[in-house]
């Protein structure tokens, strides 16, 4: 029976996550690229200095209110939940299966799915709705219920992601945290999990507000941590970097067939094609519906004004940090060696690091990079099925109650190394959440011009 579920899902996830649904994903960025005049481009610096360019402004907005968020706490909240191990291990298996041409992928697939992102939290702003205490709540399925009139696919999206949650968001982090701790400290796995379900309680029980103060100060202190150590091997071994880049160009666009494991796996630019955009969606989860969920709790009164952070979020976590791991493998020489080699993706990349700073710092940052990485995106996800379940229970306060505590205690379940099909299950209900929410998109992208119109044409 166990094995049956197995095969039924490694089927599905092979359409989720294959050639048909990419398209569709890079294919809704690039409808509404075109209906905005490609405003991540045009309008790049204008969204810079209206997004992080507001935390050096000595007028910097804060929140007067006492369950809503900042617009800084919620797109840190986001990028709390987007930032994970898909930046780190996603990465280096793109790149090691599709090649170097995987990251130019990787970057097309970001361009456009700014403006997907863009479109989810104007959208999730626009919809949302208020509860009696006054704090902002919203996500896919309230713009897919009110504004597009679907409300089955509302429920469908709300359904997939209270199950993915516990997987993609819980259990595969609590195993990366438990394998880099143990690896730092030697800790039993139990008592890393006994530890982190704690924290993670002190967290999430503390509803939205605190999650997004915690992220506030997690996400740029890992953020900065990480871009450092990237920058350091980009420094020490910037007579390569032109090589490197090449490389990535060249090999996009290569049509020689490309062999993995002793068999030939396609032409060189099909599965860099599919592997970087497959690995960039998954990483900066642009049309899967996640982050508007967070974004709605802010404070802010523009939908616009807050769907710039939706730009940004996609040009930190991919343009930057993924790029970052990119070259970091680019550069050591991993690629020389087979990735069955390596224990995991994320020893490979460290296996990279290591090659490149001195002595065995390399790993030591990886594995604090990922400890963070993994714990941010506990965090952020909590909020997403807490959004989830209250939408299918009509915000029921005991659902609310039993969610958290079943999702506190998934970060035991997860550290031990329990729960492996339930992580690739998740995996496959994750993708699957783009399906609602693209047709969400789709049926509501002429709201998203006039409101981008109305308030460009305001300022």
């Amino acid at each position: 029976m166990l094995a049956q579920i197995e095969a039924i899902n490694s089927a599905v996830n092979g359409v989720v996550w294959g050639p048909i649904m990419l398209v569709l994903l890079v294919g809704t960025g690039i409808y509404l690229t075109f209906r905005t005049r490609g405003l991540q481009a045009r309008r790049f610096g204008y969204i810079l200095r209206n997004t992080i360019g507001t935390l050096f402004s000595k007028d910097k907005k804060k929140s007067d209110s006492q369950h809503n968020l900042t617009p800084f706490q919620a797109v840190s909240t986001a990028l709390a939940g987007t930032v994970g191990t898909g930046n780190i291990a996603g990465v280096t298996g793109a790149i090691f299966v599709g090649g170097p041409g995987a990251v130019f992928w990787m970057w097309v697939s970001a361009f456009f799915g700014m403006m997907t992102k863009y479109a989810e939290i104007v959208l999730a702003v626009k919809y949302r709705q208020v509860d009696e205490k006054g704090a902002h709540y919203g996500g896919p399925m309230y713009y897919i219920e009110k504004g597009a009139g679907q409300k089955w696919l509302a429920i469908l999206f709300a359904l997939l992601g209270g199950i993915a949650c516990f997987g993609i968001g819980n259990i595969a982090q609590s195993t990366e945290i438990a394998g880099a701790v143990q690896s730092l400290t030697g800790l039993d796995p139990l008592y890393t999990g006994i530890i982190l379900a704690i924290l993670t309680a002190i967290v999430v029980i503390g509803g939205v507000k605190r999650i997004g103060q915690v992220a506030s100060y997690l996400v740029p202190f890992m953020a900065i941590f990480y871009i450092a150590a990237g920058v350091a091997v980009i420094v020490l071994r910037i007579s390569d970097v032109p090589a490197a880049l090449a490389s990535i160009f060249t090999q996009a666009f290569s049509l020689e067939p490309r062999e993995i494991g002793g068999g030939v796996a396609g032409y060189t630019i099909m599965v860099s094609m599919q592997q970087g955009v497959a690995r960039g969606v998954f990483s900066n989860e642009a049309g899967l519906g996640s982050a508007p969920m967070a974004h709605a709790a802010s404070d802010t009164q523009e939908p616009v004004e807050q769907g710039m952070w939706g730009v940004f979020e996609v040009f930190v976590d991919t343009i930057v940090i993924c790029t970052l791991t990119s070259m970091a493998i680019l550069l050591s020489g991993v690629l020389e060696y087979d990735l069955s080699s390596f224990a995991s993706n994320g020893a490979a990349a460290a296996a990279a690091f290591n090659a490149i700073l001195p002595g065995t710092i390399g790993g030591t940052v990886l594995q604090i990079s990922l400890l963070f990485f993994a714990l941010s995106t506990i965090l952020g996800w909590s909020y997403y099925g807490e959004r989830c379940w209250g939408y299918l229970s009509n915000n029921n306060k005991v659902v609310n109650y039993i969610f958290k505590i079943a999702f506190v205690l998934m970060c035991i379940v997860g550290s031990v190394g329990s729960g492996a099909l339930m992580w690739d299950i998740s995996d496959t209900l994750n993708g699957m959440m783009a399906i609602p929410n693209l047709v969400g998109l789709l049926l509501l992208s002429g709201t998203v011009i006039r409101l981008t119109r109305e308030y460009f044409v305001k300022k």
